[in-house]
């Protein structure tokens, strides 16, 4: 199937650099959100960075022009029916994300598929809950969806062959690259990287390490771009957490139980950069370490 148009559902972090790439590669785009403010911003950040790149010379000042005409915003789920392609950016959520497939499965095209960005749910069973478990995946960017260049799908029990084919297709014209990954928790990046940050969050907790020496150990002695706390929290803490418990619950294993001190940075509310407040204090000019 040749994909022309993709419905985005959020326009939160996720979702709004999901719609910047996918427009600016030539797909025309409908961004759903429940707040219209949440639409304006998303609106006001995709412009920002597209001309952020024009700026470098990357693309054309026609370029970020067009890529805006081609992007519509929406609050009326229903709204996303008539799209080739929908990914689901909402929260991190089981029961938030299947409450949205249950509303938008009535104004769907046949032939629409249907994926969502979980980084970790799993793929077969939120596509259990729809009427085309052969015509969804999963579709999970990286963050910042325009500078990443990996795309993982995923193939849930039941998804066909043609949806895996046209879904790598469109991950092509994007410009980016595609790692098939099989439906098991957390996929292959989360299931990795989320285990090293809880980890550095133990580190952390028995007092191995301060924050600062946490993380400049790795970005000096692993030649990390980012420190495994500094991550955490450009993250968000809370995805973190809820990462670790859906590797935890669903492989039952103990090497994937969540660090207490991580659990209680939740419970406070410091989710790291979009809280102003997690393993670093973003309140001033520069970042400083909260423990």
């Amino acid at each position: 199937m040749d994909v022309k148009t993709v419905g985005v559902i959020g326009a939160g972090q996720m979702g709004n650099g999901i719609a910047h790439v996918m427009a600016l590669s030539g797909f025309h785009v409908v961004l759903n959100d429940i707040s219209q403010q949440a639409l304006d911003s998303a609106l006001s950040l995709i412009q920002k960075n597209l001309a952020r790149q024009a700026s470098r010379g990357k693309i054309s000042d026609a370029d970020v022009t067009a890529a805006m005409e081609r992007i519509s915003t929406t609050l009326t789920l229903a709204d996303l029916g008539q799209t080739d392609l929908v990914i689901e950016a909402a929260t991190e959520r089981e029961a938030v994300k299947q409450a949205i497939f249950e509303d938008l499965l009535p104004h769907l095209q046949p032939h629409t598929i249907l994926t969502s960005n979980t980084s970790s749910i799993s793929i077969t069973r939120l596509a259990s809950r729809t009427d085309r478990p052969e015509r969804f995946m999963g579709f999970h960017f990286m963050n910042p969806v325009p500078v990443m260049q990996l795309v993982e799908l995923i193939r849930g029990i039941a998804t066909d062959e043609e949806t895996f084919q046209t879904c790598q297709a469109v991950v092509e014209k994007l410009g980016k690259t595609a790692a098939s990954a099989e439906d098991f928790p957390a996929f292959i990046v989360n299931r990795i990287l989320m285990p090293m940050i809880n980890e550095a969050v133990y580190t952390l907790y028995e007092g191995v390490g301060s924050v600062r020496s946490i993380d400049e150990s790795m970005k000096l002695g692993a030649n990390h771009p980012m420190g495994p706390l500094e991550l955490a929290d450009f993250i968000g803490l809370d995805t973190c957490l809820a990462i670790m418990n859906v590797l935890h619950d669903g492989l039952a294993d103990t090497k994937y139980r969540p660090c207490p001190l991580l659990t209680k940075y939740v419970e406070a509310g410091w989710l790291g950069r979009k809280t102003q407040r997690g393993f670093y204090d973003y309140r001033g000019e520069t970042p400083v370490p909260t423990r």
